[in-house]
């Protein structure tokens, strides 16, 4: 099975867990270039008005290029709170995110310097909610995949700057956003490849499948146009 080369990145959207879903092993390499404007620091909640990006501030250092590994989180403008109250108020009604939301606080009141150490805590959170024990190894310095045949490189793959995701129809990558139940489905429809975290607050343990049937065939039913709450 081919070793699934990754990015750091903030919440990640489902694309990124469907695929670590479906790998045997992990590497997330923090030796690349930092890319602005990348899943690296920014993911997408849904809203009642629809799709909302937060963004992770880096401190600026002036220089052209630098490893993803060197990248420190800005202290400016209290993110960490503002963060977690966009989670609440998108959130709060959501059928799981009581049930999750006492593990997800305590990362977002903790300190980080460092932007891959956050974004790896809050990924080895949401493994260990999915159950999910997948070794993802580190490599500190830049890995060439062009070296091996045995890697599936989605570094610049999966980017908020890809075109957008189609529900039914099937990426580049394999990914296909099957509907799960939103809470603001009603208002917005069915919102694509948002945060991990969407799914896992509107589904919890029923996440697995949908991680499962997105680089699958689902099983056939139908009922309706949305698909409806997940029993509790």
């Amino acid at each position: 099975m081919p070793t699934l080369l990754l990015s750091t990145a903030y919440m990640a959207p489902i694309e990124y867990y469907a695929h670590l879903y479906a790998a045997g092993h992990a590497v997330e390499d923090r030796g690349e270039h930092y890319v602005k404007q990348t899943f690296r620091n920014r993911c997408y909640i849904a809203t009642p008005n629809g799709p909302q990006a937060l963004t992770l501030p880096v401190v600026r250092t002036g220089a052209a290029h630098m490893a993803t590994r060197d990248i420190r989180l800005s202290d400016h403008g209290n993110w960490q709170h503002l963060h977690w109250n966009a989670l609440v108020s998108a959130y709060d009604n959501s059928p799981y995110f009581e049930y999750y939301t006492d593990d997800f606080r305590r990362i977002y009141e903790r300190k980080y310097e460092f932007l891959v150490d956050f974004n790896a805590d809050l990924r080895q959170l949401i493994l260990e909610e999915l159950s999910l024990d997948l070794p993802i190894a580190v490599s500190d310095t830049y890995v060439d995949a062009t070296l091996a045949e045995d890697f599936t490189d989605l570094r610049q793959v999966l980017s908020p700057k890809a075109q957008p995701c189609v529900p039914g129809e099937t990426s580049s990558t394999g990914f296909c956003a099957r509907p799960y139940y939103q809470v603001f489905a009603e208002r917005t429809g069915f919102l694509p490849n948002l945060s991990m975290a969407d799914l896992l607050f509107n589904m919890g343990p029923e996440s697995r499948l949908v991680l499962r049937n997105a680089l699958h065939q689902p099983e056939v039913h139908t009922q309706g146009n949305l698909p409806t709450q997940p029993g509790l």
